[in-house]
């Protein structure tokens, strides 16, 4: 369904799996989980193509991509802050310019390391309005985010029980602050589930029926928040 292109990354270039919905949509940016922009991921871009947005799926690592779980480790650990910010904001700037994007505003999902990225990216692109961070994994002390940008914006989280739901101290600090800067946040919790359990590339940790109804609860934010 989709493609791959490059766009403008503050004065450098960054790649990215573009794919479109039928007759445009809002636009929406698909953040990876630590693997990197592996076919999981595109394949979650054309899944949003298909619920009716223009999605882009940036290459935050630049090329590098793993099955293993250390190598992940390494490349999220390695992966810099101020260059992700450029890719964020590189992205949603050039997503508001892709022919067919309805939306004067931008949304981002993520997975994972890209659930807390999601999060993030709102305080980093004024253009971002709606951030949607599936069970975020990084601590937020490296991101160091402006919390402040949130007012007038808003945020979906969803908390797997293997990561202490909603209750984790990670997220409890992202809802503080969105609160505290204007934002609105919705929480939601997902009983027995494991983290990554909407990675259907994972079947040891994959739920179905959670998947189901947190990309359901994320295509409804999404349509209600950018229009």
């Amino acid at each position: 369904m989709g493609s791959m292109v490059t766009f403008a990354s503050n004065g450098g270039t960054a790649d990215g799996y573009l794919a479109r919905a039928e007759g445009g949509g809002p636009g929406v940016i698909v953040v990876q989980e630590w693997w990197g922009l592996v076919g999981h991921v595109r394949d979650l871009a054309d899944r949003f193509a298909a619920a009716g947005f223009t999605a882009l799926a940036p290459d935050f690592f630049h090329g590098a991509k793993t099955d293993e779980p250390d190598e992940a480790m390494r490349l999220m650990m390695g992966l810099a802050m101020d260059q992700a910010a450029k890719d964020v904001a590189g992205a949603a700037s050039y997503l508001s310019g892709v022919e067919g994007v309805t939306s004067p505003t931008i949304g981002v999902v993520g997975f994972c390391m890209g659930g807390s990225l999601a999060l993030w990216s709102a305080t980093v692109a004024e253009n971002i309005q709606a951030a949607v961070g599936f069970y975020p994994a990084m601590p937020w002390e490296r991101m160091q985010p402006s919390w402040p940008n949130y007012a007038g914006k808003a945020a979906q989280i969803h908390a797997s029980e293997e990561d202490g739901t909603s209750a984790a101290p990670g997220v409890q600090a992202a809802v503080r602050a969105i609160e505290e800067a204007g934002g609105d946040v919705q929480v939601f919790d997902y009983p027995g589930t494991h983290h990554a359990f909407f990675n259907d590339d994972r079947p040891e940790v994959h739920d179905p029926k959670a998947s189901e109804q947190a990309f359901e609860r994320t295509v409804t934010f999404l349509h209600e928040r950018l229009g």
